[in-house]
């Protein structure tokens, strides 16, 4: 172990190339073989996360620059994966915040920093692909800094370096009109900036052995694997451990079976590590993020940083419809249980509470991309559910008034489509907080919205703007109830019954609206098989075939021609369902349908609602 260490975190908005930067971090520094061979966006190493291009899971890194060890904590960038930035900021010391020298700070942006100062982080700002056209990096700068003013960042934190850098191009520079060679400059900013662990100043090495847990992951071989800095003292393969819950009861008594340091991108097997290092331990089977692991004579557990509570859930069911079993192999209450609750004790952002029938579980999380993760994850693994509506959590303040989640909402969009996207928002009970130009005949507007009337507004967005707009979104605080929003303007339509669609009949149902399915796919009676073009719904036979006769027609038979099919993916089928609807997942389809699949039944639970 290095005895010069310095602990970083990378932050950004989505997109703003952070992933990038790493990867470039890794080759300069020689971590990286030149002839090695890597993929593009090392860090993100999950399908998902190389599918959407997104990072989702926060991951360790270290690289060595002369003789000081740098560790880097790669984040994500979307406040749903917030959950995962609180936890790691307790390992660091420092952070670099990169800002798209076009965008400037956004609202994610916002979230993760106010976080990292409140901790006391110092920043190194670099204002990233400062080579785009449109960028602005004086007043991205500038954005930065009133952004810090209304974070109450404190005199030593306003004071931050700025460095000017484009990561996909591998350099940066302490001036706008540097050499532009490499990430060297950045390297010795970050040596020179960023303190070292406070753990090792502060002579904590001779104190016997604690660490706080911030990341868990399991490996197939060796269990349970525990992320976290060492506090205090030195570690050793071998030495008994205890694990402390956050109000400092023993949960449970160990070993230490395996130490593991992070070097590049691999985690190699150590020995010893001590006060600063960052390191995964291995050899406890119940111990989980934000408990402490200690050698036995240490009694008190390590303050834990709270974790903003969820503002979203959803019901996970079993999967009861006429097609449940065909596709997935996971699809009984147990094992979906078991599934979930894995998923909780990993993820400190997501809460699981099981319903009396114990065949439904309420799962609860930061916003629908975040749940929608979760239900992709499970669905390659295998499992069949069903899926309500997302809804937001409500809370009472002290006189009983109700109260929901509020967001900012942050939209660059075209100024031909800035009146239909105020318009939409104000029926979403938003108010326009902020409007200004924002260069290239775009306007950026900002919205102050109840996280309610947001859900299922993306993809109606994208239609407004014709695929042009970008909107941005955060929690911001829980404040009065604004009374009832009508989710969709629009009635379905139902088919009557089971069987294959049959493309004459979806043809004719073309007229009626939407179609959300192929002919030839295989329905049921209750399923939805597309959008109607009025508020009600609409029972409709797909099976309905052409009558065959031997009587010649006169003329020639009408030539049927389909529109293409709405199909929606998954996070869009969560959002455009209403309460009395569900998303039925498996491995190879998704389906929507009505909650009771019988006409009856649905008119009874109506009555009943009203």
């Amino acid at each position: 172990m290095s005895k010069d260490i310095r602990n970083i975190a990378i932050i950004a908005h989505v997109d703003h190339g952070k992933t990038t930067l790493v990867d470039n971090l890794f080759k300069q520094s020689g971590t990286v073989r030149d002839n090695q061979r890597v993929e593009e966006r090392a860090m993100d190493s999950g399908d998902l996360e190389k599918e959407r291009g997104i990072t989702i899971l926060a991951k360790c890194t270290s690289v060595m620059w002369g003789n000081t060890r740098v560790n880097i904590v790669d984040t994500p960038g979307h406040a749903d994966f917030g959950g995962e930035v609180e936890r790691i900021l307790s390992m660091v010391d420092g952070v670099v915040l990169l800002v798209d020298a076009a965008e400037g700070p956004m609202p994610q942006t916002k979230f993760v920093t106010m976080k990292a100062l409140a901790l006391g982080l110092k920043p190194i700002v670099v204002v990233n692909k400062v080579d785009k056209p449109d960028g602005n990096p004086d007043a991205a700068t500038d954005a930065v800094f009133d952004l810090f003013v209304n974070l109450d960042a404190n005199d030593e934190q306003l004071d931050f370096p700025v460095m000017y850098a484009s990561g996909r191009d591998g350099w940066c520079d302490n001036d706008l009109d540097g050499p532009r060679e490499n990430l060297h400059p950045l390297f010795e900013k970050i040596i020179e900036h960023v303190p070292a662990p406070k753990v090792v100043t502060e002579g904590n090495k001779e104190k016997p052995f604690s660490m706080l847990i911030s990341l868990l992951d399991r490996d197939n071989f060796v269990g349970r694997i525990l992320t976290g800095r060492v506090e205090t003292g030195r570690v050793k393969v071998g030495d008994p451990i205890h694990a402390l819950s956050r109000d400092s009861k023993v949960i449970e008594t160990g070993r230490i079976s395996k130490l593991l340091a992070f070097r590049g991108l691999e985690r190699v097997p150590v020995e010893e590590a001590e006060a600063g290092d960052i390191v995964a331990i291995a050899g406890l089977t119940t111990a989980t993020v934000a408990d402490t692991i200690a050698v036995p004579e240490v009694t008190e557990a390590l303050h834990a940083i709270p974790v903003d509570p969820p503002t979203l859930a959803m019901t996970f069911m079993v999967n009861d419809s006429p097609l449940a079993g065909r596709e997935g192999k996971h699809v009984t209450s147990r094992v979906i249980r078991d599934r979930l609750m894995r998923e909780a004790e990993g993820n400190v952002a997501i809460e699981v509470t099981e319903s009396e029938s114990k065949d439904a579980f309420e799962v609860a999380g930061r916003g629908e991309l975040q749940l929608g993760v979760l239900i992709e994850t499970m669905r390659r693994e295998g499992f069949e559910l069903a899926i309500s509506r997302p809804r937001v959590l409500f809370k009472q303040d002290e006189n009983c008034k109700r109260l929901e989640p509020y967001e900012t909402v942050q939209i660059d969009v075209d100024e031909e489509y800035q009146g239909a996207v105020v318009e939409k928002m104000s029926l979403r009970k938003a108010e326009l907080t902020g409007m200004v130009p924002s260069g290239g005949g775009k306007v950026r507007l900002t919205f102050d919205a109840p996280a309610r009337g947001l859900i299922g507004y993306h993809g109606e967005f994208l239609t407004d703007t014709r695929g042009t707009g970008i909107m941005a979104r955060a929690y911001d605080r829980y404040d009065a109830y604004k009374g009832p929003i009508r989710a969709r303007q629009r009635g379905v339509l139902i088919a009557t019954a089971g069987g294959k669609a049959v493309q004459y009949a979806l043809f004719y149902l073309q007229e009626r609206g939407t179609i959300m399915i192929n002919h030839g796919v295989e329905v049921y009676e209750g399923m939805i098989i597309g959008e109607h073009s009025r508020d009600n719904d609409l029972d409709v036979n797909v099976q309905k075939a052409k009558q065959l006769t031997n009587m010649r027609a006169s003329g020639k038979d009408d030539a049927i021609k389909m529109s293409t099919p709405k199909i929606l993916p998954l996070e869009e089928a969560l959002a455009y369902i209403n309460d009395d609807e569900l998303v039925e997942v498996t491995p190879e389809s998704i389906r929507l349908r009505k909650r009771f699949l019988l006409p009856h039944e649905r008119k009874k639970a109506s009555r009943a609602a009203e």
